[in-house]
This record gives C-alpha cells, sequence and structure tokens, in this order.
C-alpha cells in the first residue's frame, strides 16, 4: 500500500472518530480503511489503535504517531504548494553559464532589467570560457561559442560571435599599419590563452587561409580585458570580439585593421536541458535572451507585381 495515502487515512479516523466517516471522505470502504490502519500497525510491529463496538481509543503510540503524521502532512503538503507557485510565477534561483567576454559585455548589464521585471527570481552568472556540464553542475542554461556537439540539450541559436582585429592610433603611427596577415610577423601581437593553438590567428581571406601571427606573443592573457587593455596602451594588435571593443572603436581610441581577413562569426546558442515542463523562471530568462540577442529576421522583399 502507499504509505502517505495510509498515513492521510490514518489521520481522518482519528480526526473523523470513527472508520466509516473516514470511509465517506476517501469514498472508499470502512473494511479499505481498516486495511490501511492495518498496514500501518504491521510496518511499525504495533496497535495504534484499541476499538469497541461503541468506541476507539488511540493507545500511547498511536498518539505520539498521529501527530509525527500530522507534521508529514503538512510539510508534503508545503513542498507541493512550493512546487505548484514555482510552476505558476517566475520565482527561485538561476544558475546561468556565459563566456566572460560576451557575459560581462553583454547579459550582465542586462540583468538589471530582468531582475527588476521577476523580483522573485535571483540569478548566478559564472563567466567563464571553459564547457561546464550542465546537468552535473547544477545549470540552468548556458550560452556557448562555436561548433555544437551532438547533445540532448536544446540549442537555440544566437546571433554569431563576431572578431575584430584592432590596435591603437599611437601603436599604428610607431610601428606602421600591417597591410596582410603576413606583415603580423613585424608586429608585436597580444594572445588569448584560451584558443587552441591550430586556431590562434587564423586569419583568412575568399583564397587562403594565413597563420601570420608571431609563433609565440610577448604578451599572453586567458582574460580578454586583460589583452584590450594592453592594445589601449599601445603595446600591440589585439583580436577579440567584436563587443568587447565595439566602444573604444566608436571612441577611436582602438583602430580596426585587416578588416578583409577577420576569421568568419562564430556560432552562437542559448543552450538548457530539454524538459516538457521548463518552469517560469527559465522560459521566462530564454524569451528575455531570444529577444535581445536571437537572429535577426530579415523581411521578405516586396513581391513585384
Amino acid at each position: 500500500m502507499d504509505k502517505l495515502r495510509s498515513m492521510e487515512i490514518f489521520v481522518a479516523v482519528v480526526d473523523q472518530g470513527s472508520f466509516t466517516a473516514a470511509a465517506d471522505s476517501f469514498r472508499i470502504s470502512p473494511v479499505m480503511v481498516g486495511k490501511h490502519v492495518k498496514y500501518l500497525e504491521q510496518r511499525l510491529g504495533t496497535r495504534l489503535l484499541t476499538r469497541t463496538t461503541r468506541r476507539q481509543n488511540l493507545t500511547e503510540i498511536g498518539q505520539q504517531y498521529v501527530e509525527q503524521c500530522r507534521q508529514i502532512l503538512l510539510q508534503i503538503a508545503a513542498a507541493e504548494t512550493g512546487a505548484e507557485a514555482m510552476r505558476a510565477t517566475p520565482r527561485g534561483k538561476l544558475k546561468i553559464s556565459a563566456p566572460v567576454s560576451f557575459g560581462s559585455e553583454r547579459i550582465a548589464p542586462l540583468m538589471a532589467d530582468y531582475l527588476t521585471a521577476y523580483p522573485d527570481v535571483s540569478l548566478e552568472l559564472n563567466l567563464n570560457d571553459r564547457m561546464v556540464d550542465l546537468v552535473e553542475e547544477g545549470y540552468d542554461a548556458a550560452i556557448r561559442i562555436g561548433a555544437l556537439e551532438d547533445s540532448s540539450m536544446v540549442a537555440r541559436p544566437l546571433r554569431p560571435y563576431a572578431m575584430v582585429i584592432c590596435a591603437s592610433p599611437d601603436y599604428l603611427a610607431r610601428h606602421g599599419t600591417p597591410r596582410t596577415p603576413g606583415d603580423l610577423l613585424d608586429h608585436e601581437c597580444v594572445d588569448f590563452m584560451q584558443w587552441s593553438r591550430h586556431m590562434r590567428w587564423r586569419l583568412s581571406d575568399k583564397e587562403a587561409r594565413h597563420d601570420g601571427a608571431p609563433a609565440e606573443s610577448r604578451f599572453r592573457s586567458n582574460n580578454g580585458q586583460a589583452l584590450r587593455m594592453a592594445a589601449l596602451h599601445g603595446f600591440g594588435i589585439v583580436m577579440q570580439a567584436e563587443i568587447l571593443l565595439a566602444d573604444d572603436i566608436a571612441a577611436g581610441t582602438l583602430v580596426p585593421i585587416l578588416q578583409d581577413y577577420v576569421p568568419a562569426p562564430r556560432l552562437m546558442h542559448l543552450l538548457y536541458p530539454r524538459d516538457r515542463q521548463p518552469t517560469p523562471k527559465l522560459t521566462t530568462f530564454i524569451d528575455f535572451i531570444m529577444e535581445r540577442y536571437g537572429p535577426v529576421v530579415r523581411p521578405l522583399p516586396a513581391t513585384l507585381t
């Protein structure tokens, strides 16, 4: 038998004073009520009730047990109510993973708007360029850059992740402006440590690929902001995400170069576990991100008539 169901029926017997009354409440027979009570007594190895033809009384153990049953049933009801509330409105903690540059430059600034719109949601934003395991590490969603492996996760495409190559006006005035990837051999190129060796400074055009950067850069970092600051201070040439350098380019403190050779934009996706009934906190976050960074849908040209 279902132990919790038996507890519910036992509490009803005590509260309503008879097997018959409890049977009416649960729409079962008094005999079935008796079986539920007997089931509990057999599990506990003791009597819970003493019955005569006119009345029933709780044993000492029965008095203690019925109160414990009440507490258990109340806790279950509270848990179910809380779960239903989380399914009804956005609430609870969201744990999100995002790449450092995109997360700091684009996700973090928007989170004030999201959290203001949904005051019962809290957010844990983990900025890390490694590939986290959503299920193993308990993430609700993650933003990934690059091609995806086969996965059971839902993957929603975002706008591509564009790169740009820049240097400060001061650096270019002192060292000249490279015109082709091969010219980079004569320049300082600050290097991103997270790139695998076969991907670093892989520049391309319509004709061919080039690897023009020095074999070893004199300044390397695992943080795009650190490379940005080195370029801003005139040390060398930086290749980083356009979102990271866009304000500097607009202000003229960094100048785009080698624009015909910049690597093609990389794919970017929002990933989250497949769930038949995702929680409102996750669905609202997904909608929020997709509205702002989902693919731009261009209208079809008007048909000439």
